[in-house]
């Protein structure tokens, strides 16, 4: 399922300024961004990528256990995360990492997560109310519309809203039928973010659905909106617009942005068991960065801007390289430690059986030599 004559779309696929007709009433958010916003889009876009790639290297040289790239998928992110206020409340996936650094959060938190370091507990008060990763697919669903009832119920002091992220595969998910049902009959002050990357996996999405998804939530009462996921300001005005529909008492609204998994699933996944070259070279003909870059550059940008960006990357790639090899190892407390706030007997017998597993093979070791 790629475009159709549904999808919202502000840039063209090289770069132009060309909104489809149904984007005429979200232009009005377009038009009021700075020449300095504009160029936070492309740089969190463009060191974000950086990042991404640094850490799929990283996980190939023993450093992290997993990575989930999102490159191709910066758009999508860059866009809806500006839309939000420090008010709203984020509920991810485990893909959005150019969200967390946007709200406020250390990469290196989710390079710690990744190496085994830790849980990826952050505190979502102390950043900008963005809330944990989630590796159960489709659970964060249910979660975002459970505390968007709740800002409902006390009713919305601080005219906040909430976004939940989640992929085209979730929506196979019970927990994601579910959570529309209450979203829907609470009226809850909540924007439903939908990246589909084509991909749950190695499942198409036409394997999925036999619709376009915006059009899902239309049975549960919810208006649906399908938008070019590679097109940032599309991303960002559609958002904007949503999310202040749902804080004025609208109720939910539900976004389907197109976009595209260029990387693996995780580096764990190799793509090209189930993919093929053709569908690849359509998506990165639309590749965010460089559809961006060139609008951009038809305003005026010239190249200072964007080699300050590339040394942006360039540095925080290394800095993220460093830190990460000063790291250190990983050591068993962590898989029991702050399972409980209290010490609790299972999970104390469960490490003291795991100490003497492995003095078992160090003794075994230490005959052997």
């Amino acid at each position: 399922m790629s475009y159709t004559e549904a999808t919202v779309q502000v840039l063209s696929a090289d770069g132009r300024f060309a909104p489809t007709e149904n984007a005429a009433e979200f232009l009005p958010y377009v038009e009021r961004l700075t020449d300095d916003q504009l160029r936070d889009f492309h740089r969190h876009m463009a060191v974000i990528r950086a990042v991404d790639l640094e850490a799929s290297n990283l996980q190939r040289q023993g450093q992290l256990g997993i990575w989930i790239p999102s490159v191709g998928q910066e758009a999508a992110q860059v866009g809806s995360a500006f839309a939000a206020r420090p008010t709203d409340h984020i509920f991810p996936a485990y893909r959005e990492h150019a969200v967390a650094r946007i709200r406020g959060v250390d990469i290196m938190r989710i390079i710690e997560m990744l190496r085994g370091l830790s849980h990826g507990g952050w505190d979502p008060a102390e950043h900008n109310n963005f809330h944990l990763y989630t590796l159960v697919i489709g659970s964060q669903v249910l979660h975002a519309t459970g505390y968007a009832m709740g800002v409902q119920l006390d009713g919305n002091p601080d005219d906040e809203a909430v976004m939940v992220y989640f992929g085209d595969g979730a929506t196979s998910q019970g927990d994601v039928s579910e959570a529309l049902v209450f979203a829907a009959s609470y009226a809850t002050p909540q924007v439903f973010f939908l990246q589909n990357n084509h991909w749950a996996i190695s499942v198409p999405v036409d394997r999925q659905s036999r619709i376009p998804l915006y059009q899902r939530p239309a049975g549960f009462g919810i208006p649906g909106i399908q938008i070019d996921g590679n097109d940032v300001l599309a991303s960002y005005a559609v958002t904007a617009a949503s999310l202040d529909a749902a804080r004025s008492g609208g109720g939910p609204r539900f976004i389907e942005a197109l976009t595209y998994r260029i990387g693996a699933h995780t580096t764990s996944d190799d793509p090209t068991k189930y993919r093929d070259n053709e569908e690849m070279a359509f998506w990165v003909e639309r590749d965010p960065l460089a559809r961006f870059e060139a609008y951009l550059r038809s305003r005026g940008e010239g190249d200072a801007f964007f080699s300050s960006v590339a040394e942006e990357a360039a540095d925080l790639s290394e800095d993220v390289r460093k830190k990460t090899f000063a790291l250190g190892s990983v050591t068993p407390d962590k898989i029991f430690d702050h399972v409980y706030t209290d010490p609790h007997p299972v999970t104390q017998a469960q490490k003291a059986w795991l100490e003497e597993y492995e003095q078992r093979y160090a003794d075994a070791e230490g005959g052997a030599a």
